[in-house]
């Protein structure tokens, strides 16, 4: 029985991937570089940190990382700040709502920043469904790296590993779910690109299709 879920935010709660590619690859611009499309989508799952470290050693960039961090995550913020149209995934809130109601905990485990999670669960009123934010900044090594997952997992009130459940969108995610030794559901959305859910335990592409009862009795 499921007692506890743990769900990504980016891509999974809401859809940011197009701000983050905006402010990103303005960013990219402002500093002289050409990031393909499959490099881009290599950074899937990981924390802006760990991007940027990737980033200098790819292109050669110079300047500290937090500094190339704070750069773009003002850019992200200004653009976030103007998008109307940002919503939340399709189905996401009533399911979210569903597993509160049916007395399942709800925690976060995003390779976003805090102020970054804080904004969008502000804007859309979640933190009184979730006990607890876990965010990659706080972690030296992002997903596939499994430390966000686990932390995530002891901080769970009444439940061990076995019943726990992830869901992710990314390769890297499903990957650390697996390192975690915890079960995941892919989400398989429309939008997802160059992702490999072979990893998962289970497969959900709407989830407008499932509910809290579905999750509760995954075995």
């Amino acid at each position: 029985m499921v007692k506890t879920v743990i769900f990504d935010m980016d891509g999974v709660i809401v859809d940011t991937e197009p701000v983050h590619r905006y402010a990103y690859h303005r960013h990219f611009d402002e500093l002289g570089i050409e990031v393909s499309e499959h490099v881009y989508n290599s950074f899937t799952g990981h924390s802006t940190k760990n991007t940027y470290e990737r980033i200098k050693e790819l292109y050669g960039v110079q300047g500290e990382v937090k500094d190339l961090v704070l750069r773009k995550r003002n850019l992200f913020n200004d653009s976030f700040d103007t998008k109307a149209d940002l919503d939340l995934i399709a189905g996401v809130r009533p399911l979210i709502e569903g597993l509160y109601q049916a007395g399942v905990e709800l925690i976060v485990g995003s390779s976003a920043s805090k102020s970054t999670i804080d904004r969008v669960f502000t804007r859309f009123g979640l933190y009184p469904f979730f006990t607890h934010i876990v965010s990659g900044e706080d972690f030296p090594k992002s997903k596939p790296d499994p430390t966000i997952f686990l932390t995530a997992a002891s901080l769970a009130k009444n439940s061990d590993k076995q019943d726990c459940l992830i869901i992710e969108d990314s390769t890297n995610g499903i990957k650390a779910a697996n390192a975690a030794g915890i079960r995941v559901i892919g989400y398989k959305s429309e939008n997802s690109k160059q992702q490999d859910y072979t990893g998962a335990d289970y497969i959900v592409r709407d989830f407008r299709e499932i509910d809290a009862q579905y999750i509760i009795g995954l075995k």
